[in-house]
């Protein structure tokens, strides 16, 4: 990747200018080169997973240390070969972009987009999620030890209902727990689905995990088992995005026995180490869609 200030690149026959390339993104010396070369390098890998889900552009203009924002909206000034779909909320219609090819990826990294923030749906069925998520977010005083811990009680959790789930490391200090789905139930009963899980963690684990979704009355040592990512309209950096934290750490799919010998350092997994990752032991979430699961038996219990 050039490290010209900037430049023009054709790729799959589509022109993207990119802008500052030599502009600080983090701390370490990585610039807005490095991020559009990682997103060049790493879309055969990212694209399957967010192919026709609605995005989500969390912008870092001025790198990690600067101020960020989230915008929704497509802008007017995007390429014409960027598509999007059109999603109505209460008092308006988004068009989100739609990221379906490595062009649009590289165009979203010129735009200071660090992470990839995706919905739980696609286009073509917006209102039903393909995919159920479990985020373990740890308080100030948990670890990631205790995170991992955690993980495995819904790992059980998830046995007991004879559901699959997918972990990855969120790149930062919790794991995300990826449960794939036929896309038949909306938003609300996912999340109702997900809250028995959270609830059972809970319920298991009370000295380690809770479902408080207050911050204030949540203790700090514990690990928050979060279901309500599951609504309508949230999005979340997807696998294989970048992290806009020192390190440039990268939320990476690991096996359920790799947590099992709670030796994981999240740190381990970044902008710099993820391509030698993949080389050893390939996609390891490449057949998650190949495995949707009904939820219907659980909804009965709820």
């Amino acid at each position: 990747m050039a490290t010209a200030v900037a430049t023009e690149v054709t790729l799959e026959g589509k022109k993207i200018k990119l802008t500052n390339l030599n502009k600080l993104m983090w701390p370490e010396g990585l610039t807005k080169a490095h991020l559009v070369k990682y997103y060049t390098d790493i879309a055969p890998y990212l694209l399957p997973y967010i192919k026709g889900r609605p995005l989500v552009m969390k912008r870092y203009p001025h790198g990690i240390e600067g101020e960020y924002f989230y915008q929704k909206e497509c802008p007017d000034y995007a390429p014409d070969w960027v598509q999007t779909v059109s999603v109505p909320h209460t008092d308006k219609r988004v068009n989100y972009i739609v990221c379906e090819d490595a062009a649009t990826l590289v165009w979203l990294a010129n735009q200071g987009c660090i992470e990839i923030h995706a919905w739980l749906s696609q286009k073509s069925n917006v209102e039903h999620p393909d995919i159920a998520i479990i985020d373990l977010d740890p308080g100030d005083q948990a670890s990631f030890k205790d995170v991992m811990e955690v993980a495995l009680v819904v790992h059980q959790a998830l046995n007991h209902l004879r559901l699959k789930g997918y972990p990855k490391t969120s790149g930062a200090s919790g794991i995300h727990i990826f449960i794939p789905l036929q896309p038949v139930h909306t938003f609300q009963e996912v999340t109702r689905a997900m809250g028995l899980v959270a609830r059972l963690v809970a319920g298991t684990l009370p000295d380690k995990a809770t479902v408080e979704r207050s911050l204030e009355k949540r203790e700090q040592n514990k690990v928050y088992v979060d279901y309500l990512q599951n609504t309508r309209g949230k999005s979340m950096a997807w696998t294989y995005s970048l992290r806009p934290l020192p390190g440039a750490p990268v939320s990476t799919p690991v096996p359920w026995e790799e947590i099992e010998h709670l030796a994981l350092n999240p740190a381990d997994f970044n902008m710099a180490t993820i391509f030698r990752r993949l080389q050893l032991f390939g996609d390891l979430h490449r057949d998650m869609a190949k495995n949707p699961q009904d939820l219907s038996e659980i909804l009965s219990m709820t």
